[in-house]
Parts: structure tokens; C-alpha cells; sequence
């Protein structure tokens, strides 16, 4: 696998902790007990913790206008996150809506690496 293919996997993990940290912002809000909301609210912070590291790591590495392109990315795990974990509704238009976010993701992806391989 080349390098800058297991970056962008790398990254698109580092992205799915990142909106996990939304599901157990959600769970703590509906946490009926302190020690719930408490350790919900740690799992958040423990969740936003790994994303900046592995950002970090992530943007040494990719151009950090190709990183910030795959941010969008989030949006489509919380929608994916939300019906599966809290069984929300997925309407048309946000299937479209993360349809063209993905569609945008790969085109900026594939251009940017015909951009290097250029160079």
C-alpha cells in the first residue's frame, strides 16, 4: 500500500473517533446518572484526545489542504452514526447531502494526486 494511500486511511480513522466523540456527547446528555454523564464526557475527551494526536501525525505527512478536504467526512459518520446508534431517520436530502460531500471528497482526492504525481 503506498504511503500517502495509509495516510488518508489513517486519517479517515482518526476522522470516525472524531465524530464518535459526538455519540458520546449525545449519551451523556441522555445519562440519567452522574457517574454516566461523567464518564461519557471522559469518553469524549479520551475520543478528542486520539483525533489530535493522530491529526497531527497525519498532517506531517498529507498536504494539510487534502486533510482538511477529507474533514467533511465527519458529517457523513455522524449521519451513519446517529441512524445506527440512536436509530434517527435518514431523509433524502441528507443522502444526497453526503453523497456530494463524498463525491467532492474523492474528486479533491484524485486531483490532488495527480497534482503530485505531476510534480
Amino acid at each position: 500500500m503506498k504511503t500517502r494511500t495509509r495516510w488518508l486511511l489513517l486519517l479517515h480513522i482518526f476522522l470516525c473517533v472524531y465524530a464518535l466523540g459526538s455519540v458520546l456527547s449525545k449519551w451523556a446528555a441522555m445519562g440519567s446518572t452522574p457517574l454516566q454523564i461523567l464518564l461519557m464526557y471522559g469518553g469524549v475527551l479520551l475520543s478528542m484526545m486520539i483525533y489530535a494526536a493522530g491529526w497531527q501525525q497525519v498532517i506531517k505527512r498529507i498536504p494539510l489542504t487534502t486533510a482538511y478536504a477529507n474533514k467533511a467526512v465527519t458529517v457523513a459518520w455522524g449521519v451513519i452514526f446517529g441512524t445506527l446508534i440512536f436509530r434517527e431517520q435518514i431523509s433524502l436530502p441528507k443522502i444526497i447531502g453526503m453523497i456530494v460531500i463524498i463525491c467532492g471528497v474523492l474528486l479533491y482526492v484524485k486531483v490532488d494526486a495527480d497534482m503530485e504525481d505531476a510534480k
